[in-house]
């Protein structure tokens, strides 16, 4: 028996005291209908649902007196008691919600419990998972960051390794310094458009669940522009470009900023010691004094072999720097890779036979830590047999890596690659510097897609910082540099763990060229500023 068959056997006198009779009274006098047997049986339901009705005692006692004598000696049966006299086995029995017999009572009507007890919805011990948190070696530089911030001189680089979730953690600071002083306003310095965008999504993010108040997120990179009416709460993400820019035309823009500024926070901060950081730092800073500062980068040095130029960007934090730190592990990057927060990358060297011709100028400059030539490049673009090499080994990786990304040697380079691939039925596309912003913003979409199908990125120049596309598994690096930094930015681009949205594995292929020296893992470019920094 269902319970609406039950509920259709109760009678008049009953149903209205079940609904109640004020009610009823009520019902009747705004309209005589709403009064009748079958509306009264909806008004009940919607009151209180079947499993409500049979588990209250008081309403139980009078329905099961409606079952027929073999439906109630089935029930008596089912809940274990007297089954010769039913009813009154039936009426004198206790049933509590989430027992065996309260299932079984519900059952023999087809009823569910639609009502969860205030045990199940309230635990005494509940886990609860902050929407926006950091893993725990993030929270200990946060907190290390918050603190040396807070005294002389207030400025500190944060130095974590790519993918280990920087920007996060820098934003989950920041989200602190907002929760405390009202009204703050911190400016963001990045250099590339897809780093202001990452920043300014994550913080809006981190924001929604760290958040006390609502805030004005500004952005001003591209063709967005500064908002005249003088920010004083909120962030500012500002493309470096663009307030240099304003700097150099006209510094009342920037300037106008000067004291209101509670923190500035310079992204890929080994450029901190460059002459436009250096002009946008000065007018933000001209209020008197200095406005404190926030250093990010995972390669806290200018070059790979000149203590000169290191030591000016140690100098310019003061030696002050919170190095991400496990116990446990002499360096990070083993740890983060051990957790899948990086991926167990493997590095292999595609050698190339070029018969390039360094003058001895270019020896000497390679040696003091300057870039591979301009002319060297093109020449090593314009190689057949070098292009070959990278064709067949990209053809290759694509049969087990869906996305891949290629560094190329200039931009012409990146084109001819990219047409090539795609003429063998390869899904590629090139993205320069030279590229328009809507067919780059369409082909980094595209890229980002969730499907299967294998997709290649060749690019020159933009993609090395500000990208983010964890799904990226492989990449090959064509474009040959003296920077250790350089290296260690397109290393980044697909070496994302599992756990940070990524891939358990990635294969890095490094083309080396006769003459050029190459780099080895993100594991020891970490480490390898730390005697400056000391």
């Amino acid at each position: 028996m269902t319970f609406e068959d039950l509920l259709a056997r109760a009678s008049d006198t009953l149903l209205q005291a079940l609904v109640g009779r004020r009610v009823v009274r009520l019902l009747a006098r705004l309209d005589p209908d709403l009064a009748s047997p079958d509306r009264l049986r909806e008004v009940l339901t919607d009151l209180r649902s079947p499993a409500a009705l049979l588990l209250d005692p008081a309403t139980r006692a009078e329905l099961l007196q409606l079952l027929p004598f073999e439906q109630a000696r089935s029930l008596a049966i089912d809940l274990g008691v007297d089954a010769d006299q039913p009813y009154d086995a039936l009426a004198a029995l206790a049933i509590r919600r989430s027992t065996a017999r309260g299932a079984a009572l519900l059952d023999f009507f087809s009823v569910a419990d639609d009502e969860p007890t205030g045990d199940e919805q309230k635990p005494s011990l509940e886990l609860v998972e902050g929407r926006h948190g950091l893993f725990a070696h993030q929270r200990v530089a946060a907190r290390a960051v918050l603190r040396d911030l807070e005294v002389e001189p207030h400025r500190v680089l944060l130095h974590m390794p790519t993918g280990s979730g920087k920007t996060r953690t820098a934003m989950n600071a920041i989200c602190e310094l907002l929760n405390r002083h009202e009204p703050f306003l911190v400016v963001w310095l990045a250099h590339s458009e897809e780093l202001c965008e990452q920043a300014a999504s994550e913080f809006a993010v981190a924001w929604r669940s760290l958040g006390n108040r609502q805030l004005p997120v500004q952005r001003w990179w591209g063709r967005h522009t500064l908002a005249p009416d003088g920010q004083k709460d909120g962030i500012i993400i500002a493309g470096l470009p663009k307030a240099f820019a304003s700097a150099k035309r006209e510094w009342r823009e920037l300037g106008g900023l000067a004291g209101r500024v509670g923190l500035v926070v310079m992204d890929e901060a080994h450029q901190a010691v460059a002459p436009s950081y250096q002009l946008v730092l000065d007018l933000l800073s001209q209020a008197g004094s200095a406005t404190p500062l926030l250093g990010l980068s995972a390669t806290p040095g200018r070059t790979w072999n000149d203590v000169d130029e290191d030591q000016r960007l140690a100098d310019f934090f003061f030696h002050r720097k919170v190095k991400l730190t496990v116990p446990g592990y002499d360096n990070p990057v083993d740890y983060l890779v051990d957790e899948g927060y990086l991926a167990d990358s493997q590095f292999e060297s595609l050698h190339s036979a070029v018969g390039i011709e360094l003058s001895p100028k270019d020896v000497s400059d390679l040696a003091d830590g300057l870039d591979i030539p301009a002319r060297v490049l093109q020449q090593l673009a314009e190689d057949e047999q070098r292009n070959l090499l990278i064709v067949h080994r990209t053809e290759a990786m694509a049969r087990t890596h869906p996305r891949i990304i290629i560094f190329a040697a200039t931009v012409e380079h990146a084109v001819v690659l990219a047409t090539v691939l795609r003429s063998r039925g390869i899904r590629a596309r090139a993205v320069t510097g030279t590229t328009p912003e809507g067919e780059r913003a369409r082909a980094i979409r595209d890229f980002r897609d969730p499907s299967m199908e294998t997709r290649i990125l060749v690019n020159y120049g933009v993609l090395t910082t500000g990208f983010d596309a964890p799904t990226t598994s492989a990449a090959i690096i064509a474009r040959p540099t003296a920077s250790l930094v350089l290296y260690s930015q397109m290393v980044g681009r697909a070496i994302r763990g599992p756990r940070a949205g990524g891939n358990a594995t990635a294969t890095i292929a490094t083309v080396v060229d006769p003459g050029l020296e190459g780099f080895a893992s993100p594991a020891d470019a970490f480490i390898n500023w730390e005697d400056v920094w000391e």
